[in-house]
């Protein structure tokens, strides 16, 4: 097949979710012999670099805006694809709906993993709110096929719009990394740090997280990777919240992202929004310890491997951290089963797999 992927900033990922799933899948379906053009934006991706990890990588313009980037690049990367001769397009973010039609009028057919909620991030608006909600409308009726990447997901999308979606999670493996120079560079040794990844964005808590830290009795570090291109002003909080016990070294990707990941002792994800995160089950991958925010997507994800949170009362995420971190007991137990939950559930194989029979079964 001639695929293109397009409704993420691109690859080599470098931002977030969509782009680690566009990275992964990508080279997997193109190792298996298919074409693959992976969409990306300026700023993101290189415009000098013509192939990644066997990808072919088109860059096409966007309005730098928060409320018009997403749409304009993917309106342009539709208009670029359709001249392109291509047997079927997976696109990313229900935000995109509106141009299913554009591509589908070109005789393309097009699967659309809707990722979670968005309308339901803080960050948005009156009006974005609404812009999502009518996108969610067109998601589950236009795209040739729907994915969903969570079962709570997927049951919003059949309850609501009464729209049968094919349940497709995320993966899990990465690769364990070779060395620990970016701990060192941190001043963090292995096992005896915390880490939180996640863009600093409202719903994602990063201030929250901060608090919680300082307000425990843990002498620990907590590492807390992430920034916000948007929200400038959520940073700042963070920063002026956080004392010598949590280090913010911006976002880091790659090799040094892993070697952080698998060396850490204890792992806080703290989202409200979304499907399956990434960052979430590379950890669990990882065989660290997870512990998490209370909601049902997050509770979806680890089953039973890691205890979840609150941000007050009796399990708020500072009792919960004093209690966690010097058990060593626990964080073994919690480390081990949470490695075989992601080795049952979230394999890049499987998934590859998946995708490649629905795409094929479009074309």
């Amino acid at each position: 097949m001639k695929i293109a992927i397009v409704g993420t900033r691109g690859v080599p990922a470098s931002y977030g979710g969509f782009e680690t799933f566009a990275e992964e899948l990508g080279r997997r379906l193109s190792d298996r012999g298919h074409e693959v053009w992976v969409y990306g934006r300026p700023g993101f991706v290189d415009p000098e670099l013509q192939t990644y990890l066997g990808m072919k990588l088109v860059v096409v313009p966007a309005i730098r805006s928060k409320h018009l980037e997403t749409v304009s690049h993917t309106l342009v990367s539709s208009i670029h694809a359709l001249r392109q001769g291509f047997d079927v397009i997976l696109m990313c973010n229900a935000a995109n709906a509106p141009f299913i039609r554009l591509l589908q009028l070109g005789g393309l057919p097009v699967a659309l993993n809707v990722d979670g909620l968005e309308r339901n991030r803080r960050k948005w608006g009156w009006a974005g709110r609404t812009y999502y909600r009518l996108c969610e409308r067109w998601a589950a009726r236009w795209p040739d096929a729907v994915v969903t990447d969570a079962e709570v997901i997927r049951r919003y999308y059949r309850r609501a719009y009464s729209v049968e979606s094919t349940m497709i999670a995320y993966g899990a493996d990465l690769p364990r990394p070779e060395g620990t120079e970016i701990l060192e560079t941190l001043g963090v040794l292995p096992g005896e740090y915390a880490l939180y990844v996640s863009r600093f964005e409202p719903e994602n808590n990063p201030d929250r997280v901060a608090e919680a830290w300082v307000r425990s009795s843990t002498a620990r570090r907590l590492v807390m990777l992430g920034g916000a291109p948007y929200a400038p002003e959520l940073t700042q909080r963070v920063n002026a919240i956080a004392d010598d016990r949590v280090i913010l070294p911006g976002p880091i990707y790659g090799e040094g992202y892993r070697q952080l990941l698998f060396n850490c002792r204890l792992y806080i994800h703290a989202t409200e929004v979304g499907g399956t995160h990434p960052a979430l089950i590379e950890a669990m991958g990882a065989g660290r310890p997870v512990i998490a925010f209370d909601t049902p997507e997050n509770k979806e994800v680890i089953g039973s491997t890691g205890p979840v949170f609150r941000f007050e009362g009796a399990r708020s995420l500072d009792i919960l951290i004093t209690k966690v971190l010097e058990d060593d007991d626990l964080l073994t137990t919690l480390g081990r089963e949470a490695a075989a939950r992601a080795e049952a559930l979230y394999s890049w194989e499987t998934v590859t797999d998946a995708y490649e029979s629905l795409l094929e079964g479009l074309c």
